[in-house]
């Protein structure tokens, strides 16, 4: 397998239950769809060298569309997602040509710049994965069921995860392999099997668009980087 070559797995498969009914990944941003922002971005770095988009069956023919009206030529597949987020990177892999290292993006995270990328891989080089992350702004405090504080959380200690995560592909591929239930993120089913995951610095402004108010927060942080409103 070739050693040089990274290859990029972006989801936009997700179900959008917080958008008002809206798909968020189709939601206009600086007035072109959401989804676009992360494609151009991994298009535009040196490092990549394929990607494969996961759609959901509401914007696959959309996300088909872009990839050819946008002349998207390191896109060289959209493929439709599974029931779960983990299902959909698994069929994304599937998808990706020869390549050593994988990196895992949502769309939905569309302010991601060339440093995270390129630092992504940097960091993965260590131990096989990484991840990019920050240290929560807000005190943090464990809720028992009763909805009474049952701790205060050190928030040194405590870091809220991003993507774009990077992995060797055969790593990523163990991890899916042996996955068993549920899990939030790729690092997550990698840390399950003993592997060390580095952490590398994320940016508070690679927001994940959930909501129409992180919609707006999103076309703020575009219009301060000298994007067109």
């Amino acid at each position: 397998m070739p050693t040089d070559r990274v290859g990029a797995v972006i989801l936009c498969a997700g179900r959008s239950t917080r958008m008002g009914g809206v798909d968020k990944s189709l939601a206009a941003l600086a007035r072109q769809p959401l989804m676009l922002h992360s494609l151009r971005a991994f298009e535009a770095s040196p490092l990549i060298h394929e990607v494969v988009l996961v759609a959901s069956q509401t914007n696959l023919a959309e996300a088909e569309r872009l990839r050819q009206a946008e002349g998207l030529a390191k896109v060289s597949a959209v493929r439709l997602g599974g029931e779960r987020r983990q299902d959909s990177v698994r069929l994304g892999l599937a998808a990706l040509g020869a390549c050593e290292w994988v990196l895992v993006h949502d769309g939905a995270r569309p302010l991601v710049t060339q440093r995270l990328i390129a630092d992504a891989l940097d960091a993965a080089q260590a131990t096989g994965a990484a991840v990019p992350a920050v240290r929560p702004k807000d005190t943090l405090k464990e809720v028992d069921g009763a909805g009474e504080v049952a701790a205060t959380l050190d928030r040194e200690r405590l870091a809220a995860v991003q993507t774009p995560q990077a992995f060797r592909r055969s790593l990523l591929e163990r991890a899916h392999a042996e996955a068993s239930g549920d899990a939030t993120d790729d690092a997550a089913m990698v840390e399950r099997l003993g592997a060390r995951v580095r952490v590398y610095e994320g940016d508070y402004a690679n927001i994940k668009v959930t909501t129409p108010d992180d919609l707006a927060v999103a076309e703020a942080l575009l219009a301060r980087r000298g994007a067109p409103a």
